[in-house]
């Protein structure tokens, strides 16, 4: 058992819906000591990858992404969940997501600046569950011309369709942590072997 599914197991909380709660540790508070660890495991599973940018959606991907990008010593570059008026009329990559999170529609965007084609991109979230935020981010990226070397999950739901149906579009995923199930009544977190 590796440190994120040691702290899963004892500080994770099951809400209904199938929410696991790991806010006290991984993405509201956040252990520095836990991110450090999670950033050298990933630069230690995709070193060969040839990562030259980072990519994730703000907010809780921010920090295991910036711990990541630490370790591998490239830029990271965050979508913003909406355009925003600090972008101005910029040309914007778009791309639209379902939130399994919060059930509703949102759009990501990332300035055409930011990323160009030939870019090698690493994406990193804390959640996997459905894939549609990743769906999301792998889009961003075809519009720009970049290749998705990985997709690396502090968290993945391997209950949910998220991880098998990328996996199945060919993309290299390394979760930290697979939870095969949540049961609420008893709040135990199962995780995969």
């Amino acid at each position: 058992m590796n440190k994120l599914e040691k702290r899963i197991k004892e500080e994770g909380r099951i809400l209904p819906g199938d929410i696991l709660k790991v806010d006290s540790f991984l993405n509201h508070l956040i252990d520095i000591e836990l991110l450090d660890w999670i950033g050298k495991e990933f630069h230690k599973r995709f070193k060969d990858s040839g990562a030259n940018k980072i990519l994730t959606i703000e907010a809780s991907g921010i920090p295991p992404a910036v711990m990541s990008a630490h370790y591998f010593k490239v830029p990271l570059l965050f979508a913003k969940k909406a355009k925003s008026n600090n972008l101005g009329n910029q040309n914007l990559y778009i791309s639209k997501v379902k939130s399994y999170t919060y059930e509703n529609d949102f759009y990501v965007t990332v300035v055409k600046d930011y990323l160009n084609k030939g870019d090698k991109v690493l994406i990193i979230d804390d959640f996997l569950a459905t894939g549609e935020a990743s769906k999301g981010m792998i889009d961003v990226c075809r519009q720009a011309g970049a290749e998705v070397v990985g997709v690396g999950i502090c968290v993945e739901k391997g209950f949910q369709p998220g991880g098998k149906y990328l996996r199945e579009e060919g993309c290299r995923v390394e979760s930290l942590a697979i939870i095969s199930s949540l049961d609420e009544d008893s709040g135990k977190v199962t995780l995969a072997d």
